[in-house]
C-alpha cells in the first residue's frame, strides 16, 4: 500500500486548506482512513478518521473546524481544514489501517502563521 498526500502549505490564521491522500496498491474494501499530525518535539496525534462506511471520529481540538471525507471509488481521503489556528501547525500524515496493519503517507507540512 502506498499513500500520496498533498495540499499542505502556509496559511494565515482563520484560513482554510484541503489535504488529499490517494492510496494505491492492495486496498481492501473494509478499512479505516485518517489523518494524524505531529508538531515539532511532540508525539504524533490523531486528527480524524473515517471508516469505509462513513463513520467519523475527530480529535476534540478540531471538532467543528475540520471535516474528513473519503471517496471509496478513488481510494482517497480528504481533510478540509477551516478556521485554522497557529496551534494546527504540524506535519500531517495520512493513514490507512486494514486487517490490523498501519500504512503511512510521507507527510505534508501545514503552517498557520501571519
Amino acid at each position: 500500500v502506498q499513500l500520496q498526500a498533498s495540499g499542505g502549505g502556509l496559511v494565515q490564521p482563520g484560513g482554510s486548506l484541503r489535504l488529499s491522500c490517494a492510496a494505491s496498491g492492495s486496498i481492501f474494501s473494509i478499512n479505516v482512513m485518517g489523518w494524524y499530525r505531529q508538531a515539532p518535539e511532540k508525539q504524533r496525534d490523531l486528527v480524524a478518521i473515517v471508516t469505509s462506511t462513513g463513520t467519523t471520529h475527530y480529535a476534540d481540538s478540531v471538532k467543528g473546524r475540520f471535516t474528513i471525507s473519503r471517496d471509496n471509488a478513488k481510494n482517497t481521503v480528504y481533510l478540509q481544514m477551516n478556521s485554522l489556528k497557529p496551534e494546527d501547525t504540524a506535519v500531517y500524515y495520512c493513514n490507512v489501517n486494514q486487517k490490523g496493519y498501519n500504512y503511512w503517507g510521507q507527510g505534508t507540512q501545514v503552517t498557520v502563521s501571519s
